[in-house]
């Protein structure tokens, strides 16, 4: 298992890092995507279904991110046969959206399970609170304060 975690720890960076310039096709290439994934992106909101990214969403997702640089950190993982769990801390520097290039460090977990001989991204969840929130912020975004 190890192993198995470690391969998938490298696969996560190189996709990753892929995604960051914009390069959808190999990120898509590196780490393939189960027919049932689930995204819960950093941005809140109601989570992305495999069957909702249609090409032209796909498509938007690699302009999205330009110019970037990736790194993380692999905080916990946990395996079993057929489904591995990674907590990680990224931070990549990209430009999102058209914003200028900056830090996005993300809290992320990403859970990998195995169709027959491969490993497939089956959920990823992301959100922005690295740095952490006061209880007050963070019952003002439960609420869906922004500011």
């Amino acid at each position: 298992m190890d192993q198995t975690v470690a391969d998938l720890v490298e696969r996560s960076a190189e996709a990753n890092s892929a995604l960051m310039r914009g390069e959808i096709t190999k990120y898509y290439e590196v780490i393939p995507h189960t027919e049932d994934f689930l995204l819960m992106s950093p941005f809140g909101g109601k989570p992305t279904r495999a069957s909702e990214l249609t090409a032209e969403r796909i498509e938007a997702m690699g302009r999205f991110f330009k110019n970037g640089t990736f790194e993380h950190e692999l905080l916990q993982a946990y395996g079993s046969a057929d489904m591995v769990v990674l907590a990680i801390i990224e931070r990549p520097h990209v430009e999102v959206g058209g914003l200028p290039a900056q830090d996005w460090p993300l809290r992320v977990t990403l859970v990998y399970r195995r169709e027959e001989a491969e490993w497939r991204l089956v959920h990823r969840h992301a959100d922005p609170l690295v740095k952490g929130v006061s209880l007050e912020r963070a019952a003002a975004l439960a609420r869906g304060e922004a500011d």
